[in-house]
């Protein structure tokens, strides 16, 4: 019998039962008023947990989230405007990138770890859009949206942010934290497969909306079809009823309770492995996960390499330069402290071995 396998990735996360058993049913056809209540309702219960303003609306598409990050780009910012991007990481890099491919001017503000945002001198730019990953996944380094917001409010800056890894496990408030364009995905902290993008656009956002240079990704389409419970092309089916259930499921436990679950064991795992021999790469770590940094010279690669080997636990590394310094262990999805006991038992095991 094959060992259990325990995934503390951030994405694929660890699905529940109730939500993998939907995913193993037979599809039904979409063109229905059956279905559109579905989307309806996925629409209603997903702007109530973002706390978008009324007359906010939302785009379903089916693509991994930097097809949404690249969506909201060109259907909101043109060869006209300039950008301000907060470049902490490879994800703050993909804004970058992003935008470079399709010719929009942009500010690639690129900060150390631990370093603060100098909205100061970010006054002295010219620009009129602002770009940034609530949570930057590849160190797990966790920004002040509501400085952010704030900052964008008085500046006059449109607020795009990426919340693919942020939301349900870290406090996300489109209002509070001034959001203009919200960008998540299925499979981080909504603990779904992957491939369905979602933007929900406040009412601001559907002002400033530019004629798309994408045939599918052209969001006057999503936005069209949207009024009647469709969208312009075939949807993730599958994933579009799995998220119906964790909706229905979030908007019964309360967001906010939801965000102190994932605090509590994110906590906890921190709190359990102080005697071993890590340290934290960041100081302002989200909900959603850990980043570790071995002190005793062994390669993080090393490591995850040996956990998967060893004890069928799956941790991630991040990329480039920092795959031998930093290891992500992720907080997300249908995980509880037996759980996680599972991989602190491994690590003292580990080391206890040397």
């Amino acid at each position: 019998m094959r060992k259990k396998e325990y995934v503390f990735t951030p994405g694929p996360v660890p699905i529940s039962r109730k939500i993998l058993k939907i995913g193993s049913k037979q599809l039904p056809y979409f063109r229905t008023d059956e279905f559109s209540k579905v989307v309806f309702e996925c629409k209603k219960y997903l702007l109530e947990l973002v706390n978008a303003p009324k007359h906010s609306e939302v785009v379903f598409m089916t693509s991994s989230g930097t097809g949404a990050m690249e969506a909201s780009i060109i259907n909101l910012l043109s060869n006209k405007d300039k950008a301000i991007v907060i470049n902490g990481g490879s994800f703050g890099e993909r804004f970058v990138e992003i935008c470079n491919f399709h010719n929009i001017f942009n500010h690639n503000i690129k900060i150390e770890k631990d370093e603060d945002i100098n909205f100061e001198a970010l006054k002295k730019l010219e620009a009129n859009s602002f770009l940034v990953n609530a949570h930057e996944t590849t160190i797990g380094r966790l920004y002040n949206l509501k400085k952010i917001g704030d900052f964008c409010k008085e500046n006059n800056l449109l607020n795009i942010v990426d919340a693919i890894s942020a939301f349900v496990s870290d406090k996300i408030d489109m209002q509070e934290q001034n959001i203009d364009v919200l960008i998540t995905s299925s499979n981080k902290g909504l603990a779904l497969p992957p491939a369905l993008g979602i933007v929900v656009l406040n009412p601001n956002a559907l002002k400033k909306l530019e004629k798309s240079s994408s045939f599918y990704f052209d969001f006057s389409s999503y936005l069209k079809d949207i009024k009647r419970g469709q969208t312009p092309f075939t949807p993730a089916i599958s994933i579009i009823l799995q998220l119906q259930k964790r909706l229905k499921e979030l908007k019964k436990i309360g967001i906010k309770k939801e965000n102190k679950r994932v605090e509590k064991l994110a906590k906890y795992f921190r709190e359990n492995i102080r005697d071993l021999p890590f340290e934290f790469y960041v100081k302002d770590m989200p909900n959603a996960m850990t980043t570790l940094t071995p002190k005793d010279g062994k390669f993080a690669s090393k490591i995850i390499e040996d956990f998967k080997i060893k004890y069928n636990i799956t941790l991630t590394p991040s990329g480039g330069e920092l795959k031998d310094k930093v290891i992500r262990v992720s907080h997300m999805g249908d995980m509880n402290k037996r759980y996680i006991n599972v991989l602190l038992k491994a690590l003292k095991d580990y080391y206890k071995k040397g």
